[in-house]
């Protein structure tokens, strides 16, 4: 039996029995009290079937889920919110006592309620300023304290973990700081993974496989954050809030986000910067040996790509697809999507 049905019962009976007593007790002198009690039997049985589990069970189920969903900062929040208020309850108390009768016994009461409640609302709303400001004091003292420098953590966005390349950089030992992925966007993870179209259901998967693997195999830690922003729903506007409030770069490779940081002041970390930043560098006039894999978009050109994926396009290359050729770079061009290399067939 359900906890629900079980109240049920228990009320009716319960209320049964207070309605009959007070049906006895409410019944004119001349009239027969069993009538009354029988009245007042039947509309307490029927009140406690219908209400009781509206005022014991499902309040406490609600409670209950309430308490296991919240992040342990907002349980923190209201247990630290409620001793501060009662602290500051307390000091006015002393004055309170005394004031005649009766406000020195109801005032200091009263004080108790409203500081408390009011000390817990400041707390739950100003938790993630409140301890974001006393863990980043506490710990950029610390690692100071260490070896004189500074590691601060870095955020890590869906689309980077999704992508991958974040697990060879961060098991190379190039990321000091620890890495914290926030609870929402391993909540958009899992939605992803959990989506009825095949591909982002595998880009999904292979985002939360990239994780597990960099809790596993990182140099640097990596901490699943329970801190949220609740003055927005969006991922991306959560995510520069976020790192506005901890002063922490954000890792990623989404171009709109990272335009939409950098104009907001959050210093972003973009993977395929970094990437770019470490392709070989060929200037005109040097020569190298390329594959010719497909058909350009002019007239006779030819493409090819080198080991790091810098796409090479050489004149009058159609004509030697799918073999190698000697080309010599004829010009360099940087673009926001990588280095393209233009080259012509050695002599």
């Amino acid at each position: 039996m359900s906890a629900d049905f079980v109240s049920r019962i228990v009320g009716a009976i319960v209320m049964a029995v207070l309605g009959a007593c007070l049906g006895v007790y409410m019944a004119p002198s001349g009239f027969s009290p069993y009538w009354y009690a029988a009245l007042f039997l039947f509309v307490g049985a029927l009140s406690g079937l219908v209400l009781t589990p509206y005022l014991t069970v499902r309040p406490f189920t609600a409670l209950r889920r309430s308490i296991r969903q919240a992040p342990v900062q907002k349980l923190l929040a209201v247990v630290v919110g409620l001793v501060v208020g009662l602290v500051v309850a307390a000091l006015f108390s002393f004055p309170l006592s005394y004031l005649p009768e009766p406000f020195r016994q109801i005032l200091p009461f009263v004080a108790a309620i409203v500081f408390g409640y009011l000390f817990i609302m400041i707390f739950w709303m100003r938790d993630t300023d409140i301890f974001g400001t006393l863990r980043g004091r506490a710990g950029w003292r610390s690692e100071i304290a260490e070896d004189g420098i500074s590691r601060r953590p870095v955020l890590l966005d869906t689309s980077v973990i999704i992508d991958g390349r974040i697990a060879d950089i961060s098991h190379t030992g190039f990321i000091e700081g620890e890495m914290l992925v926030p609870r929402f966007v391993l909540s958009e993870l899992q939605h992803i993974a959990d989506s009825p179209d095949a591909l982002r259901r595998n880009r999904g998967r292979r985002g939360l496989d990239m994780l597990r693997r960099l809790q596993e195999e990182s140099v640097t830690p990596v901490r699943i954050t329970d801190r949220d922003i609740e003055e927005t729903r969006e991922v991306d506007d959560k995510l520069v809030l976020l790192a506005k409030r901890l002063r922490c770069p954000i890792i990623t490779n989404d171009y709109n986000l990272n335009r939409v940081a950098e104009l907001q002041g959050v210093r972003v970390l973009n993977i395929n910067e970094l990437a770019n930043a470490v392709k070989a560098l060929f200037l005109p006039g040097e020569s190298l040996a390329v594959e010719i894999v497909q058909e350009g978009k002019e007239l006779g050109q030819g493409v090819g790509y080198l080991d790091d994926g810098t796409m090479v396009v050489v004149e009058d290359g159609k004509a030697h697809i799918g073999r190698e050729v000697e080309v010599v770079v004829t010009k360099v061009l940087q673009t926001a999507a990588g280095r393209m290399l233009f080259a012509r067939r050695g002599e």
